[in-house]
């Protein structure tokens, strides 16, 4: 049985190999589609530090202004408790704040946001439209999840709350359709819409 490694420095050791094989995995898929991609690592500073913010900014913009798909992490091999996301779903959200996106796509093992817990409640409905992530959100989307991720549906809320803020729609949907995402551009009704109270929702994509 491997034990899961406790020693920061051996935490952040096996972070820069996983890193490594990560970045050669979409390389490998995305080559088959001709797509070069590129590996870009934050640190969460890059919120409050104005050069890394620049820097940041300017590069994932140029990258795309080159038709090259960077690939976003966080720099775990640098990273400490004061500089960590801690998560993909505020990670994802910065990222999105960062270049101003439109739209940020998040993909669950859940097919959104539901009015209960579905693994526990059969009567539990899916609610496709948010316009306002209350208290009440919150503790009805806490502890959803699965044990084998670090956040679950309270920081994906965390998450759309943060684009919201900023004008930013959010779909959460469940991933393990890719095909998924093109339902979602269409404007067809998927999974949980977090939608900015400037959005005119008749007219999202």
């Amino acid at each position: 049985m491997i034990e899961k490694p406790v020693d920061l420095a051996q935490k952040q050791a096996l972070a820069a190999i996983g890193q490594a094989e990560l970045i050669k995995i979409y390389q490998k898929f995305f080559s088959e589609y001709n797509q070069i991609v590129a590996q870009v690592l934050l640190t969460k500073d890059v919120i409050s530090n104005t050069i890394r913010h620049h820097n940041a900014e300017s590069t994932i913009e140029r990258l795309l202004q080159m038709e090259i798909l960077p690939i976003i992490n966080e720099n775990d091999t640098i990273s400490t408790y004061e500089i960590e996301f801690g998560d993909n779903d505020t990670l994802s959200a910065i990222v999105a704040k960062l270049i101003q996106a439109d739209l940020l796509i998040m993909l669950s093992d859940i097919d959104g946001l539901y009015s209960s817990d579905p693994r526990i409640t059969d009567n539990a409905e899916i609610i496709h439209t948010v316009t306002e992530i209350t208290p009440e959100l919150e503790r009805l989307a806490n502890g959803a999840g699965t044990s084998f991720s670090t956040g679950g549906m309270i920081t994906k809320l965390a998450a759309a709350k943060i684009c919201n803020e900023e004008n930013i729609d959010v779909v959460i949907t469940n991933g393990s359709i890719p095909e998924i995402i093109f339902n979602i551009l269409e404007g067809k009704e998927v999974g949980t819409h977090f939608v900015p109270k400037k959005t005119d929702v008749s007219n999202i994509y």
